[in-house]
């Protein structure tokens, strides 16, 4: 098994970093616009070019944030997304993790390009209050 890692620090108190990581609204003003809580601790995040519904499986108010992939790319079913929070000096620090990959293909590398290119649309919408959720996102390349 394979993960990706990241780590990104956001000048605002960790009760404003996990709001975006939990409500609904949030999540559309970084990740997705097409977000939709789906009943059942799932919610639906809708792309051009495809979905993802998470399972909400651990909140830790402040600190922790924890989703498994219950539908999407197959690369992605049963794997997990995970949003540790931290606080140093004036920022909360995010160590993001994607864990559980079977093996690092490519789709593996754009993804990991994509998490950063979404972490910092989440830096961007908690710190100015303007993120960059797809379909207004950086486009990496034919995959969007």
């Amino acid at each position: 098994m394979v993960d990706i890692l990241h780590r990104v620090g956001i000048k605002a108190p960790a009760s404003e970093v996990y709001a975006a990581l939990t409500t609904t609204g949030g999540l559309a003003g970084w990740w997705a616009t097409d977000t939709r809580d789906m009943g059942d601790d799932v919610i639906a995040f809708r792309f051009g070019a495809g979905g993802f519904d998470m399972k909400v499986v651990e909140l830790q108010p402040d600190r922790r944030v924890l989703w498994e992939v219950v539908e999407g790319p197959k690369e992605w079913i049963g794997t997990h997304v995970v949003w540790d929070l931290d606080r140093a000096d004036d920022q909360t620090i995010i160590l993001f993790k994607h864990e559980g990959w079977a093996e690092p293909v490519e789709f593996m590398h754009h993804c990991s390009t994509k998490w950063a290119v979404f972490l910092m649309s989440l830096k961007s919408l908690v710190e100015t209050g303007t993120g960059a959720p797809d379909p207004h996102d950086v486009k990496i390349d034919n995959w969007n």
